[in-house]
């Protein structure tokens, strides 16, 4: 597994340009590893036993990204990365030294040795380095973890782990990633150390378990789960996989059936989270009438308030935040119900029309994940709800007050002084068009305005 890797220019150059001043320099950590995996890195690291000023001296346009913990960013023009200019940290090796709060190092020490500073990084398949002189530097046993599909901690993993409490979830999101198992003795000392977790930022946290939830392997949150990763976190999963679901649609526990969902729909954010926020409140919701059946009443709205408390523990955007919580408050609208035309423009009106493909990948990976038990009825309320959406798009029906065909400054000319009483005619006229589109002209909305004002004497 040892074979020349393709680097891209400008890290070759920066090697190279590294090397010809007596320094050493290689690719190192994950660009390795995807390398040697056949895929194309996002990002390449370079680790060099120059300092961060003697880098400094040597490459013209640098960016002091962090000289305390000896990186600099070095900006590699269009001529030597061969069209157009890319950018590459620097970090010079270095020896950790005492951790703070299983966060980072109290101070960092700069090494002329290249194993020193492998000895420091988290997993083996993490801890390989390349040039074109050396080939891979694989002290480790990283290529062979490849090979097993193995994470592994590099030295003894509590050390690991007490320097970093976000390893132990960067352990599982990489075996998410990349398909792994985790070794017994890292998967032990994960187990111990859990707790840990709980010193980590918010924004790291979501991080990581945003990689994890985008997978191949969103499956990995139950390993999550079962090492007591969740509990420090995202405990309301926990409660999930404990709660039952004794009801003729369901085969699953409500945390299975949850990763049966995000199994099934895209691997985008938004949609992955709704997959695993849209049954979060079923254990708070559970009741069990006389003949023992569980019901969930009203989980959908108390979900969506506990969707958005979540996302908002984890500083999601609000736009990420606001889509997500809408999706879980209606992800299974209209089940079991004949919906008409009228009452499916209001509901589309309150979903919004930007996120009906998204309602309809989560309906449908909801019930690909429930038990057989009137599936085809699910399926077929499904199909009418496409159609009626493609009648809606198709005749561009009006669904918002923008869409009206007369806006405030009509009323204004009819009359009508701006304020209160506007806001509730044009939220009149909606209600006229949503029960019959034909209505959203002009003419005729004129004409129901001053038949209003007449009426009401406004």
């Amino acid at each position: 597994m040892n074979k020349k890797l393709v680097m891209p220019p400008g890290a070759a150059y920066i090697i190279e340009e590294l090397n010809k001043r007596g320094y050493e320099a290689f690719i190192v950590g994950g660009c390795v590893r995807d390398s040697l995996l056949g895929r194309v890195p996002n990002d390449w690291d370079i680790t060099t036993s120059a300092t961060p000023y003697q880098v400094k001296e040597i490459f013209k346009k640098t960016v002091d990204t962090g000289l305390q913990h000896g990186t600099v960013t070095v900006l590699v023009d269009k001529e030597h990365a061969r069209g157009q200019e890319y950018s590459y940290e620097v970090t010079t090796y270095r020896v950790d030294g005492v951790y703070e709060n299983h966060r980072r190092p109290s101070e960092v020490t700069f090494s002329k040795s290249l194993e020193e500073d492998l000895k420091r990084r988290d997993f083996t398949i993490n801890a390989m380095a390349y040039n074109d002189k050396d080939g891979v530097v694989d002290i480790f046993g990283g290529q062979e973890d490849l090979k097993r599909k193995i994470i592994r901690c590099v030295g003894e993993p509590s050390e690991r782990f007490d320097e970093d409490a976000l390893r132990i979830l960067r352990a599982v999101r990489f075996a998410a990633q990349l398909g792994c198992a985790i070794d017994d003795e890292t998967g032990t000392a994960m187990k111990k150390q859990a707790r840990f977790l709980k010193d980590i930022s918010a924004e790291r946290i979501r991080e990581e378990l945003t990689k994890l939830i985008i997978s191949d392997n969103p499956s990995m949150l139950v390993t999550a789960y079962e090492f007591g990763l969740t509990k420090e976190f995202l405990p309301e999963f926990d409660a999930m996989m404990e709660t039952m679901q004794n009801n003729p649609n369901h085969k699953y526990t409500v945390g299975i059936h949850t990763i049966k969902v995000m199994e099934n729909v895209p691997k985008d954010t938004v949609i992955r989270y709704t997959a695993l926020l849209h049954d979060i409140a079923k254990p708070v919701c559970k009741t069990t009438d006389e003949n023992g059946t569980d019901h969930f009443y009203e989980h959908q709205k108390k979900g969506a308030d506990m969707a958005r408390s979540i996302l908002r523990r984890l500083k999601f955007d609000n736009d990420t935040v606001d889509r997500v919580t809408r999706l879980v408050l209606y992800h299974d609208y209209g089940i079991g119900t004949d919906l008409g035309i009228k009452a499916f423009r209001r509901f589309l009106a309150k979903l919004g029309v930007e996120n009906f493909e998204d309602y309809i990948m989560i309906r449908e990976a909801d019930i690909k994940a429930q038990s057989e038990y009137m599936q085809e009825n699910k399926k077929v309320n499904i199909e009418k709800f496409k159609e009626m959406y493609e009648v809606v798009i198709s005749e561009n029906q009006c669904l918002k007050i923008a869409d009206l065909a007369i806006d405030g400054k009509g009323l204004i000319e009819l009359g009508m002084k701006p304020g209160r009483t506007m806001g509730e005619m044009l939220h009149y006229l909606l209600e006229c068009v949503m029960d019959e589109p034909s209505l959203n002209d002009r003419d005729i909305l004129t004409n129901l305005v001053k038949k209003k004002i007449r009426e009401e004497n406004i």
